[in-house]
């Protein structure tokens, strides 16, 4: 009699236990979908905003660069200097500015085409490079 009550209690036991971390799961994955699902409209509606936001590398000034996290005034003066730069990458290929520092701007920057600079062989775009000299 007593190992029947025993055995009972047991499994009662454990089935309190298994439907306790059942419900705490449930509770926190379906609250945690919940928030996924809000945390990835939102970063859809800023990744909309941020584009008007962005810093042309490029064209900006002084000050808008200096503005960027971990960017001060010598990483400016580095910027403005190693222009012009085809991608946000060349940041790093120019060893402009370190990884660190560009994991914290590379969302936050673009590097447009700038009109007049030079292409790939080193001759420079447009007409002015099919023009011959007089």
């Amino acid at each position: 009699m007593f190992h029947k009550n025993t055995r009972a209690l047991a499994v009662l036991f454990m089935l309190s236990l298994f439907a306790t971390g059942a419900f705490a799961q449930g509770g926190a994955a379906a609250g945690s979908k919940d928030a996924a699902k809000k945390t990835a409209s939102s970063d859809a509606s800023t990744k909309k905003t941020k584009k008007a936001d962005l810093v042309d590398i490029n064209a900006a000034s002084k000050e808008e660069l200096t503005a960027l996290p971990g960017i001060g005034d010598a990483y400016s003066q580095k910027i403005i200097d190693g222009r012009p730069y085809t991608t946000k990458r060349d940041l790093l290929t120019k060893k402009i500015v370190p990884q660190a520092t560009y994991d914290q701007i590379k969302d936050k920057i673009i590097a447009h085409h700038v009109a007049g600079a030079t292409d790939k062989k080193g001759g420079k775009k447009g007409a002015a490079a099919t023009a011959t000299p007089k």
